[in-house]
């Protein structure tokens, strides 16, 4: 029951984060990226403190962040402050269907960085895989033109691919939080949150914006930031085969582009899909690694 359980989270937080690039798209027709990280983060802490109440563990809420303010404070600036500021610039500046496979590189990424700041040993097979995932990040961001190398955004990819060392720089930091994980998650959120209004004011006003630009912004903040988040950790509690849950992510980026295609109309470009595949078959070489320890690695922006 437990597996049937794990698997059920599993999928509906692969589900969720595939609607996420097209929400993006849509919201930032609404709202600058710092605006949309201050409503989105609003939407995601008043999640948090929904489901931290449930389980019962609000409470502890204050002690958690008194015992290492400084702590939970860097880990805000990083995620969701930093993170997303740069992550939906990047949207803004690319197709979605550049930047989603671009900032899917990250689990590579973090393989590098974990070698650089925890001295984990990289392996041949990671090695293969780094070498496939970015050949595939550079497909994707030059069109398939490899000679050429003539970027369509050069801003747009380099803070596509900055994204990816944000998320691997907050998971590595993250190993060292034995909190629990939801409380520590808002606590980012409420410690990162008087930084992005103030960045959002003092780059420019509030305007108004019609329900469509609330209702996407919402959706942002409720399924990719929050909600999903505890769904992924939840099926990775219950389930006896990491491994398992873990590959599920790998449906993620085509069901995207697919949602991309249909509801927002933007042209897939043939080097997308063959980047991509690269990527995934990156991905793939790396669970080979370890399939027994990946379940600490596997979290998705």
């Amino acid at each position: 029951m437990n597996e049937r359980h794990a698997i059920g989270y599993g999928l509906a937080a692969v589900l969720l984060w595939s609607t996420v690039a097209t929400a993006f798209k849509i919201t930032l027709n609404y709202f600058s990226p710092p605006q949309m990280v201050v409503i989105a983060s609003l939407v995601s802490i008043v999640a948090l403190i929904i489901i931290a109440t449930y389980q019962g563990t609000l409470c502890h809420l204050f002690s958690t962040f008194h015992a290492r303010p400084w702590y939970y404070l860097t880990l805000g600036l990083i995620n969701p402050f930093a993170y997303y500021l740069v992550l939906f610039k990047a949207y803004a500046l690319l197709p979605a269907s550049q930047a989603q496979p671009l900032n899917y590189s990250w689990a590579i990424t973090l393989t590098l960085m974990a070698a650089l700041f925890l001295h984990q040993k990289i392996r041949r097979q990671d090695w293969i895989a780094c070498g496939l995932g970015y050949l595939g990040v550079v497909i994707i961001a030059t069109n398939g033109d490899l000679l050429a190398l003539q970027f369509e955004s050069p801003l747009g990819v380099g803070l596509a691919l900055f994204s990816t060392l944000l998320w691997a720089l907050y998971w590595i930091i993250n190993t060292k939080n034995n909190a629990d994980p939801v409380l520590g998650l808002l606590l980012g959120f409420l410690t990162s949150l008087p930084f992005s209004i103030g960045l959002s004011f003092y780059l420019g006003g509030w305007q108004s914006v019609p329900w469509q630009g609330w209702a996407a912004v919402t959706y942002v903040g409720l399924f990719e930031m929050g909600i999903t988040f505890v769904l992924w950790l939840n099926a990775l509690r219950l389930t006896a085969n990491t491994a398992r849950i873990s590959n599920l992510i790998f449906i993620s980026p085509f069901i995207s582009l697919l949602l991309l295609a249909t509801i927002i109309g933007e042209q897939i470009a043939a080097s997308t899909i063959v980047g991509l595949l690269f990527i995934i078959s990156g991905l793939v070489i790396q669970q080979w690694r370890s399939k027994s320890s990946r379940s600490s690695e596997v979290q998705q922006p």
